[in-house]
């Protein structure tokens, strides 16, 4: 499938470098709002055409357009990427609101079209091996699990951090859909939300550069705790912090009666499963049952293939509209003081096959 980069920053490397291993992403296009800009990702990945917004929407070649624009703009363009006839893909969040996230899908079903959405992580050697762990080992009732995403933020190290303390950024949406999109595809649906939020500083001081120095607002919470019950029962701990400078705990743990298993970094393809079973004294290693060696594109690769195969694509939509639901459930039960019932769900994804070589999404 011809597919098209709109927007040329610095997660834009990981996708032109991960559509390459896989036979089914052709890269013919790229664009940005700094033409320049696209040019010089154009001449540095071997792609053939750089553009603008207008010109790679109009491009009759191009058949899907990876979205890798700031989240204020994702679902707008997503709107006028199938608005334009093709197929789109977008970097996390979906949206910035539920409603616009709904929006999205429902063009894309009227016009026959896909959405899809990061992260793919969890398609990864790490979290697949867990999944299939728990789907296999017999492990028993899942009853619980915890997500822990802890950090100073981001004003130490990103060369324009500003965003990420304004509408749209933040712990939650910034992090919080590796975290969900694992859990969900791990336990399936959630049912409702139990949390609170806080704002510990109003102000942060940017200390990388080129910005050192410069005082910003912070205009959303930065740690959000809470509990998300599942629709099997299972109840999940979460924090997401910018406002924790170290810790020694786990990314994501999951515990079933007869056993837990750990899970690796959902902000990356691969890491280390344990697993401890009722009765045994000590954790032990699972063997990595899907390959680590993928990277992103990964759901690109998965959502071509499954238009090729008329098979639903992993990475969707209808997911991550429910992640989204998720995430922006925990300051709405934060501001209400009360439970926040979910109205969305979605479809476990298909877990992937064993044993798929670098490239392979079947």
């Amino acid at each position: 499938m011809n597919i098209g980069i709109l927007g040329c920053g610095n997660i834009s490397n990981a996708y032109f470098g991960g559509a390459k291993p896989f036979s089914n992403l052709n890269v013919v296009a790229c664009a940005d709002l700094d033409v320049d800009r696209a040019k010089a990702k154009a001449a540095e990945h071997g792609v053939p055409k750089a553009y603008s917004v207008d010109e790679i929407l109009a491009d009759p070649e191009v058949e899907l357009i990876v979205n890798l624009t700031i989240p204020a703009v994702h679902a707008p363009l997503n709107k006028q990427i199938l608005e334009a006839g093709k197929h789109a893909y977008v970097e996390k969040p979906f949206g910035l609101n539920l409603a616009e996230a709904k929006e999205v899908v429902s063009l894309a079903e009227s016009k026959g079209l896909r959405v899809g959405c990061a992260p793919d992580t969890f398609l990864g050697g790490g979290i697949q091996t867990a999944r299939k762990a728990l789907d296999t080992l017999e492990l028993g009732k899942p009853v619980s699990a915890t997500a822990f995403l802890q950090c100073p933020g981001h004003e130490s190290w990103h060369p324009a951090p500003e965003f990420y303390y304004q509408k749209g950024g933040g712990p939650m949406l910034d992090m919080g859909p590796y975290y969900f999109t694992a859990l969900v595809n791990l336990l399936g649906p959630a049912k409702r939300i139990s949390a609170l939020t806080a704002m510990p500083r109003s102000q942060r001081t940017i200390t990388s550069e080129p910005l050192n120095g410069k005082v910003m607002d912070v205009e959303i919470p930065t740690h959000y705790s809470g509990t998300v019950e599942f629709v099997n029962g299972a109840l999940a701990t979460a924090v997401m912090s910018f406002d924790v400078i170290g810790h020694h705990l786990p990314p994501i743990e999951v515990h079933s009666l007869d056993g837990s298993i750990t899970v690796p970094d959902p902000n990356g393809f691969d890491g280390k499963v344990e697993l401890k079973k009722r009765g045994e004294k000590e954790w032990s290693e699972v063997e990595q049952t899907h390959t680590g060696e993928v990277g992103r594109s990964f759901g690109v690769a998965d959502m071509a293939a499954a238009i090729a195969a008329d098979r639903p694509h992993r990475a969707s939509g209808a997911l991550a509209t429910h992640v989204l639901e998720i995430l922006l459930g925990f300051e709405r039960s934060s501001e209400s003081g009360g439970v926040y019932e979910m109205t969305t769900t979605c479809e476990r994804p298909a877990a992937l096959p064993s044993g798929l070589k670098p490239g392979e999404v079947d």
